[in-house]
């Protein structure tokens, strides 16, 4: 069976996060890496990573996901906002409503990342308030992500998959 690992990578951590996938595969099945591309819909099973922008996919991804037919997929991605459980599974659950109907989802993951100091920046230009400082801390936090831990926990994520 052959499968692409398909990818939209802003800031470069859903690229490492596609990295770790890569390593986890066996190399022989591989058709395609990289971002969007036709080339990559000749699989059987898409490896589909995404950067999270407004609570869903980037608009690349979004754009690749109408293409699909009948492949299975593995949706896996980060967002610079959040590390509750809850708010990445709200996030990939709308990212899976964006597949077609034949479509078979066969697993996900979904991690904080890092953001670019720019966003640090507009959070600082806010007045003080507690919203401000929750934000301010949550960019902090995102820093170190992806770190080892996510990926060994994409990659528990990806042999449960299989």
């Amino acid at each position: 069976m052959q499968y692409a690992i398909v990818y939209s990578s802003r800031t470069g951590n859903t690229r490492l996060l596609a990295d770790a996938v890569r390593q986890a595969l066996d190399p022989a099945g591989c058709l395609y890496f990289g971002p969007p591309d036709p080339a990559a819909l000749a699989a059987d099973v898409l490896y589909l990573g995404f950067w999270t922008d407004k609570g869903s996919c980037d608009k690349e991804t979004a754009g690749f996901l109408s293409q699909l037919t009948n492949q299975q997929v593995f949706l896996f991605g980060t967002a610079g906002f959040g590390g509750a459980q809850d708010y990445f599974d709200q996030i990939l659950d709308r990212v899976a409503q964006q597949l077609p109907s034949t479509v078979t989802v066969t697993g996900h993951f979904l991690c904080q990342g890092k953001m670019p100091l720019s966003v640090r920046a507009r959070y600082e230009a806010m007045p003080d308030s507690p919203r401000r400082s929750a934000m301010l801390e949550n960019f902090d936090r995102a820093l170190s992500h992806p770190n080892q831990q996510d990926l060994d926990a994409l990659k528990a994520a990806l042999a449960h998959a299989e």
